[in-house]
């Protein structure tokens, strides 16, 4: 048995309406193409990018998430010596910070100081957390950034209280007064341990573990403030030292203006044959003596030990400096 097919005549073919149907395709994979314009920018950068062990490192250390990481991927990010970090990052650039490196913006790379004291064992870690999310911040809609921007001034204005984050943000204030809240997002997301309940779930798309990049800023931070305080303490030690010596060389002066004044009176007693006075203000002037002699000694005290403060003290503040120039070859960290 044999099947038989109805050849049935097709429509002739309209033109205008194949047109049509090509064009509104183009434009479906050109806006497709638009609403993923960051995803195959992201694709291009990453395609063929292997991260360096000791970055991958940084992203494991601080906890960053997938999708952090990739935004970190995506700068490329580097670990420079002191020589290559001043041509990647000029001074004018360098956060104001306790941390080193600088962002360049529209994705365009993220440059960290390659810190191997051990004493500063952390600030890589808080660098790369600090300069990810200025990376994250650029990549916000206009509509997201005003809502996390409102979240970051109001913990600024009501409930900040760390002085040194607020003179942080008065340094940002000063330099990169445009950028003032976009540096409250990096620094409040990778210094700042206790943070609102709307940022702190907003620092969870970043963040496993954001309590471990502020351990690391802390743990590092008091490397310097450890020895800024000890040298303060220690100044205010000396100043009460140079009182003491200052006024114990007065005092000197006057008593042995007294035993002069003395000595002469008894002298002259003496010549003139008054055994008497003589004898009776005799053992006065031993006891003034005497008494001279203690504070000669008391004095001698005090310098000695102001002496071996000024020793103790520079020698942290070299301890200090040393560690300064561990973190440039040519700028200091700002004082808290």
């Amino acid at each position: 048995m044999s099947l038989r097919t109805n050849n049935l005549p097709l429509p002739p073919r309209n033109r205008r309406t194949g047109r049509t149907s090509f064009l509104l395709a183009t434009l479906a994979i050109v806006l497709v193409a638009v609403f993923n314009l960051q995803a195959i920018t992201d694709w291009l950068a990453l395609r063929n990018y292997q991260p360096p062990a000791a970055l991958a490192a940084l992203a494991e250390q601080t906890t960053m998430t997938p999708e952090a990481r990739r935004v970190f991927y995506v700068n490329h990010p580097e670990l420079n010596s002191k020589a290559a970090f001043g041509n990647f990052c000029p001074s004018d650039q360098r956060e104001k910070t306790i941390i080193l490196g600088c962002y360049h913006g529209n994705q365009h790379g993220i440059f960290l100081l390659d810190v191997s004291d051990p004493r500063l064992s952390g600030v890589e870690d808080v660098t790369a957390a600090h300069e990810m999310l200025h990376a994250e911040y650029d990549r916000l809609s206009s509509r997201e950034r005003g809502r996390v921007d409102a979240m970051l001034q109001a913990y600024f204005d009501n409930d900040l209280h760390d002085q040194r984050i607020i003179d942080t943000i008065a340094a940002y204030r000063t330099s990169e007064p445009k950028d003032v809240v976009n540096e409250m997002h990096s620094v409040f997301g990778s210094e700042v341990a206790t943070l609102p309940s709307d940022l702190a779930q907003y620092y969870q798309r970043y963040f496993t573990n954001r309590a471990a990049v502020v351990a690391y800023a802390a743990t590092y931070q008091d490397e310097f403030t450890s020895r800024q305080t000890a040298v303060a303490q220690d100044d205010r030690q000396l100043t009460a030292l140079k009182i003491q010596i200052t006024n114990g060389q007065d005092g000197l002066k006057a008593r042995q203006a007294t035993i002069t004044s003395t000595q002469k009176t008894l002298l002259a007693a003496r010549d003139r044959g008054d055994s008497t006075l003589y004898n009776a203000g005799v053992p006065g002037y031993n006891a003034m003596i005497n008494d001279y002699n203690s504070q000669v000694e008391a004095v001698r005290t005090a310098i000695e030990s102001y002496n071996a403060l000024v020793t103790s003290r520079n020698a942290i503040a070299l301890e200090e400096a040393a560690l300064a120039s561990e973190l440039s070859s040519s700028v200091t960290p700002i004082s808290h």
